[in-house]
């Protein structure tokens, strides 16, 4: 299928810094080659304030009509949120389908999401973005083919009925409590049966899969792309010293998230919420590392998260070219693709708890198997010995701070 060519629109305002504003044209750029299209050219114009109806000023407006011919541009999309007065202008006055930087973020939402979570997501948040918007689409809904930004509820002719719109968002919000409920019955069991819980997060594409995938030897989709992942997929992990913690690959975070997104995704990102533990991968070859912190920092606390512990990885070393100054402590420098730097980092995790874990010397009656089982898998085991003089085991260890067997080791 031939690339969808695209031309995108950006109004550079005063209060925006230069640099703000080139990475978030790259993060655009790298949206619509993940929706499936190729940009052909950009237009951006220096403006006070954004153009109430047409977004651009009107001379730009005609130096975009003759790129549209001349390049045979299929799609205009915008690098700001437009409202249904703008979309509208803009589509009757270029002739072709206009959409704005948040809906080709839920495009990609709806062709990636695989789970029935994930889905009805996905299609709550497109449905509260078209809602107030349907004005906006004018006759293009109706005659729409396929292609970037229609993915999803979008297909079917939603402006003549907003009643159904609005029944389908109350029917989808009702079927995602459900879901959210067996959800958080998996979660409290797993909590119930003490499991330690770590959650990767990062900014998208900071290599969190790739990761994810050399720690449990799994095959969640690893690619080159923004949002490769949508649903957070949870797997047993082994330290070294037999201690067994749970760990789960989240979404990936992004500046400028549409808001209704932001709501829509809470519940996959309720994995972050209960972890005992974080995991912030970051591409530290990425010019913009650091603004991907801090947008990864401020969601963390818009969760309720960011008092949780937490050890930074300052992923794809192979690319990076000059020295990692590190934002946060404890951090490691690797690469997720070497297997010794894997095994490295596994080691290192264990050190990081340790440091921060309380420490505990007990001892055994041989008849305590059970007892023992949970600690080989619960805690992290330093030394283990039977002694024969009392004929009791010997085990020297590490545990959380909050786990319900610290009780019995103080006894």
């Amino acid at each position: 299928m031939p690339l969808e060519k695209i031309l995108i629109i950006a109004v550079n305002k005063p209060e925006y810094q230069e640099e703000r504003f080139q990475s978030s044209l790259e993060e655009l750029i790298s949206l619509c080659k993940t929706a499936g299209g190729t940009v052909k050219k950009i237009v951006t114009q220096n403006r006070a304030r954004i153009h109430p109806a047409f977004y651009i000023g009107q001379g730009k407006m005609e130096e975009i009509k003759e790129d549209i011919d001349e390049l045979e541009i299929d799609l205009v999309v915008s690098n700001d949120e437009l409202s249904s007065g703008q979309l509208r202008n803009l589509s009757n006055n270029f002739g072709l389908r206009i959409i704005d930087r948040s809906q080709l973020i839920l495009d990609i939402f709806a062709g990636r999401a695989k789970t029935k979570e994930g889905k009805l997501q996905v299609e709550l948040a497109q449905l509260e973005y078209m809602l107030p918007r349907l004005r906006g689409q004018g006759t293009e809904l109706s005659r729409l083919g396929a292609g970037i930004g229609t993915r999803g509820p979008g297909e079917t002719k939603l402006e003549t009925d907003q009643r159904h719109i609005r029944r389908r968002i109350y029917d989808i919000k009702r079927r995602l409590k459900m879901v959210v409920g067996q959800r958080e019955q998996y979660r409290k069991r797993r909590k119930r049966n003490d499991v330690f819980q770590i959650a990767i997060v990062g900014y998208t594409n900071a290599g969190k899969s790739t990761l994810f995938n050399r720690l449990t030897n799994s095959s969640s989709l690893e690619e080159d792309k923004l949002f490769a992942t949508l649903d957070p997929l949870t797997r047993k992990i082994q330290l070294p010293s037999g201690f067994q913690p749970l760990i789960t690959d989240t979404v990936g975070f992004i500046q400028d998230l549409p808001t209704t997104l932001i709501a829509a995704f809470r519940s996959t990102l309720e994995e972050v919420r209960e972890a005992d533990f974080i995991l912030h991968v970051v591409d530290g070859s990425h010019p913009e590392m650091e603004r991907h912190q801090d947008t990864v920092h401020q969601l963390l606390a818009e969760l309720d998260s960011h008092t949780i512990p937490m050890v930074t990885i300052y992923n794809k070393r192979d690319l990076i070219k000059d020295d990692v100054i590190p934002m946060n402590r404890p951090y490691m420098v690797m690469s997720a693709l070497e297997h010794e730097e894997i095994q490295r980092f596994i080691s290192y995790l264990e050190e990081v708890l340790k440091e921060q874990w309380d420490k505990y010397i007990f001892y055994l009656n041989p008849d305590e198997g059970k007892l023992l089982n949970r600690l080989e898998h619960e805690t992290i085991i330093e030394k283990k010995q039977f002694d024969e003089d009392k004929n009791k085991y010997y085990v020297q260890g590490y545990i959380p701070n909050e786990h319900p067997l610290k009780s019995i080791l103080k006894g």
